[in-house]
């Protein structure tokens, strides 16, 4: 019996701890074979792959990916004047926009920035299919609201912001939300504070109607976010992103032959 147990722990004294421990001390081996400088070259190169690697993930996702400023709104608030004004400055007479258009805009007063300035059209028919194509890409979005007729769409302006303010993706990435109150040549325009405080009462209506509308379709609130904060009535300051209105006129005060007066919007776009 005593030597069946001797010879059991001899067995097991000959089994190495490590299963792998040949393969490491052959490549050990084999490394220690070979040339200093090469095997330092090799881990050289493998170091600049991984450095490599991490910076293009950080350029692309940083920089690349969310360049673009989005001018949305209704159909007829001014957005393509407005994107001919901000490129070139100039006057163009515009037609409804069926499809998306693009440019690098040159930040004014800044030393080189450039942003891809979108506009996407602005029929109910059209705008999910291209907000969804590049609102990941959006550092910031122009929301162009037509300010004479303002009071007639507050309902339909407050339905698209509403739509844009609880998706995800928006809010994850949390772009600058630049509300330009356009068209305040026209004497009967609302200022941006009236604006304002009336897409306030009307976003927090749609919020409660929203929300029962999806609570009683499968007893939850449904896969979007809520809007604000819940127990207070809606303020835009309750958001993830900064949000700024202002006042302008893509249009001028002088007509085709003057000059747009959109200088508080483009001060807001150098500060993205």
């Amino acid at each position: 019996m005593e030597a069946d147990i001797t010879g059991t722990m001899e067995d097991k004294a000959e089994i190495p701890e490590n299963p792998l421990e040949p393969y490491i001390e052959s490549i050990r081996q084999q490394l220690e074979d070979q040339d200093p400088v090469f095997v330092i070259g090799v881990l050289v190169a493998l170091a600049a792959v991984i450095i490599t690697c991490v910076f293009l993930k950080y350029f692309l996702t940083s920089k690349t990916v969310r360049s673009a400023v989005l001018l949305v709104g209704l159909c007829d608030a001014g957005k393509t004047l407005l994107f001919s004004r901000l490129l070139s400055g100039k006057f163009k007479r515009t037609q409804t926009s069926i499809t998306d258009s693009s440019a690098p805009y040159k930040v004014k007063h800044d030393r080189g920035t450039i942003w891809t300035l979108i506009d996407l059209p602005g029929h109910d028919s059209l705008r999910p299919q291209y907000l969804e194509k590049f609102k990941s890409a959006a550092r910031a979005i122009v929301f162009v609201v037509d300010s004479a007729i303002f009071q007639k769409e507050v309902r339909d302006v407050a339905e698209f912001l509403y739509v844009l303010l609880t998706d995800t993706v928006i809010c994850r990435n949390a772009p600058t939300l630049l509300m330009a109150c356009n068209k305040q040549d026209i004497t009967m325009a609302k200022s941006a504070k009236l604006i304002q405080q009336q897409l306030e009462k009307e976003l927090n209506t749609l919020r409660v109607t929203r929300s029962a509308a999806l609570s009683s379709q499968d007893g939850t609130a449904g896969g979007s976010l809520y809007l604000g904060k819940k127990g207070k009535d809606f303020e835009f300051s309750q958001l993830p992103m900064k949000v700024e209105f202002i006042e302008c006129s893509a249009r001028g005060t002088k007509g085709e032959e003057g000059d747009a007066d959109i200088q508080s919007l483009e001060s807001s776009l150098a500060k993205l």
